[in-house]
């Protein structure tokens, strides 16, 4: 049995430094997901004011990212000059972020709206981001935040 613990764990760092490895690394020009042009893109303050009126955006966003997942590059978020970063998730996972990518300016391409975000997943978040154990427990009340779904990213610079 604990052969069998030992050989799974193994199994599932191995799939998830392989599958960090087969992503490319972000640098200007690199999209993930659908092909996605810089033209007629938001920046997070028009984002913000766009959401205060409507329910939700399909269109275009630009933003500097702050953080990555660092288990394997399954969301990101975007910074704002007031807030919490905006959360990234991506279509159905059928792409992940580079660990090179925080710092980088994107375009993304997808679907924003203000969405209440649960302790569970707050934590589950935190701790996909590498926060300690102290952190994760400070969380202790639901959040909203602006939240994408994304169906491609391009990385402007």
């Amino acid at each position: 049995m604990k052969k069998l613990i030992l050989l799974a764990l193994c199994l599932g760092f191995t799939a998830a430094t392989f599958a960090q490895s087969n992503i490319k690394p972000a640098e200007p020009g690199v999209t993930y997901g659908k092909v996605v042009t810089a033209d007629n893109a938001l920046n997070t303050d028009a984002l913000n004011k766009t959401l205060s009126t409507d329910s939700v955006y399909t269109g275009k966003i630009t933003g500097t990212v702050v953080e990555v997942c660092k288990k394997k590059g399954c969301f990101m978020k975007l910074q704002q000059a007031k807030g919490s970063p905006i959360m990234v998730q991506f279509t159905d996972y059928e792409y992940f972020m580079p660990q090179n990518i925080v710092g980088k300016t994107v375009v993304i391409e997808g679907r924003a709206k203000v969405k209440e975000t649960s302790v569970e997943r707050l934590k589950h978040y935190a701790a996909d981001a590498g926060k300690s154990k102290e952190e994760i427990a400070m969380i202790n009340t639901p959040k909203k935040d602006i939240s994408v779904m994304a169906d491609g990213v391009l990385v402007v610079k």
